[in-house]
């Protein structure tokens, strides 16, 4: 069985789409069925099943994805530590953040880090931080830089980077549905904001906690996948949003938006470095996240 192989079916288990598989592996999508081909052929079993328009994880293929990934790990583990030993790390890390993370702590964290190991890949996915604990347990990516949940998994290591509060945001211009006193919150005063909060995520636990201490389920105008898209619709002046200060300080439509002083204020987000606990066994993860504590 190669290793390529592995690699070209846990592409296709992740995505269910033989293009995007293909591209992400740098193969053809008759080269990548070809590899799809060969191990079932080896294992004598379907590992999907496949038409025109639709790819699916046959029971088989479910069962063989957990071999493949313990598989293609241990293989790191074994050649990396080989390279350990010749202090020439090479090979790829994934990183999943949000856009904002991407640019307010990716350049401090990697800049170094390039330096002292230019032959390992770092290869960068952006989204809603809401998906990241999930997508580093189900080891699509190797890290993530992420709000700490409430209740950290077991399996998981979390390192802190920063701290930011999450608050409210509204119109520069202002609006008529504008709590008067948002320093004294009152149900009146809030029943028909119209709010626009994150679709899933610590943001949104913490803002449905804060509406129900209030007394009331909120108006919500819109369900938003990322703070940054947040920004931008109270900036058109669609409504009041929740967001992490930090989304607002690095965001371009800054001066478009105001901070409002409501009290009680909102928990803090503790802004770290997420992996599973069994990839610090890798030399290459290791080395990544040695470079947070010498921060």
């Amino acid at each position: 069985m190669d290793i390529r192989d592995l690699r070209h079916f846990l592409s296709l288990a992740d995505t269910l789409h033989f293009g995007r598989a293909s591209d992400a592996c740098h193969v053809s999508p008759s080269t990548l069925s070809r590899s799809i081909r060969s191990l079932e052929e080896s294992l004598g079993a379907t590992l999907f099943e496949r038409d025109n328009r639709h790819v699916a994880l046959t029971h088989q293929g479910l069962t063989f994805q957990a071999y493949a990934r313990d598989a293609l790990e241990q293989w790191e583990l074994v050649r990396h530590a080989l390279m350990e030993e010749t202090a020439a790390l090479a090979g790829e890390i994934s990183i999943f953040c949000s856009v904002t993370a991407s640019y307010s702590f990716l350049y401090e964290l990697l800049s170094d880090f390039r330096t002292r190991h230019p032959r390992i890949e770092l290869k960068l996915h952006t989204g809603d931080p809401a998906h990241s604990i999930s997508r580093v347990l189900a080891g699509e990516e190797d890290m993530a830089i992420t709000p700490r949940p409430r209740r950290l998994p077991e399996a998981l290591a979390f390192k802190p980077m920063t701290t930011s509060p999450l608050v409210f945001i509204a119109p520069r211009d202002g609006a008529d549905w504008m709590p008067a006193h948002p320093e004294v919150p009152t149900a009146e005063q809030w029943a028909e904001v119209p709010m626009i909060l994150s679709e899933s995520g610590l943001s949104r636990e913490y803002s449905d906690t804060w509406f129900k201490a209030l007394g009331i389920t909120p108006r919500i105008y819109a369900q938003v996948a990322g703070h940054e898209a947040i920004v931008s619709m109270v900036g058109l002046g669609f409504g009041i949003g929740v967001v992490p200060k930090i989304v607002v300080d690095n965001s371009p439509l800054a001066a478009r938006v105001q901070t409002l002083a409501v009290k009680p204020e909102l928990p803090h987000y503790d802004v770290g470095l997420c992996v599973a606990q069994r990839r610090l066994k890798s030399p290459l993860i290791r080395a990544l996240w040695s470079e947070v504590s010498a921060q």
